[in-house]
């Protein structure tokens, strides 16, 4: 089969993963931003090496993102839109252009290559298909294989998805479905075992579990 191309939406840094000011806050300046950039590397640089991959494009209006990502091996397109996640996510399809498609979440730093390219593998086999988050409200991953994306992400996006026909993939993926929107969220994602720039920013901040 045809490789997949994987969008991947990214906030302007300012704005991204406010739930986790609480525990950015009382680090050193500058912290939050790291976080999130390093959440993002570890998506991205987990993506560009699963074998099922052949491109990844990261919508982003923000430069430190789209430096990063580029210097990883993405490709990079502006949030033309300028009008939430999903709006980001068409644009990103439509400049990705005709074949298999996945959007995959910005914040997935316990992403194993091995684990999106069983997804992907298990993705083929439907026209529409999506990965429930860990909590399974949510989605991680939307899959299709042919025609428009649709995305429906935001709350209940796992009932939106498969109510507009995608089809739940059920797999031993724990990095694949821990997003990280909280402090416990990275908590249960340091657990399942963290990229390296995830790991290294817990390290360089000393933060520990609570």
């Amino acid at each position: 089969m045809q490789p997949w191309s994987v969008v991947v939406p990214a906030k302007r840094l300012e704005s991204a993963k406010t739930r986790l000011a609480s525990l950015t806050g009382p680090l050193a300046g500058g912290s939050h931003e790291q976080l999130v950039l390093a959440l993002l590397a570890d998506t991205v640089s987990a993506a560009l090496a699963s074998p099922a991959v052949g491109r990844v494009l990261v919508v982003t209006d923000d430069p430190r993102a789209a430096a990063l990502v580029a210097a990883l091996g993405a490709r990079t397109t502006p949030d033309e839109p300028r009008s939430g996640l999903n709006a980001a996510l068409a644009h990103g399809a439509r400049v990705a252009g005709p074949g298999p498609l996945a959007a995959l979440h910005s914040d997935l730093p316990a992403l194993h290559p091995d684990e999106l390219d069983a997804a992907l593998t298990a993705a083929a086999g439907h026209v529409r298909s999506f990965v429930p988050d860990a909590a399974g409200t949510g989605t991680t991953l939307l899959a299709v294989r042919s025609g428009d994306l649709a995305p429906r992400f935001g709350p209940g996006s796992a009932a939106a998805h498969a109510t507009g026909g995608a089809i739940p993939l059920d797999g031993d993926w724990p990095g694949l479905r821990q997003d990280v929107d909280t402090p416990a969220d990275l908590r249960a994602a340091r657990r399942i075992g963290v990229g390296q720039r995830t790991a290294g920013f817990l390290s360089a901040t000393r933060w520990t579990p609570g």
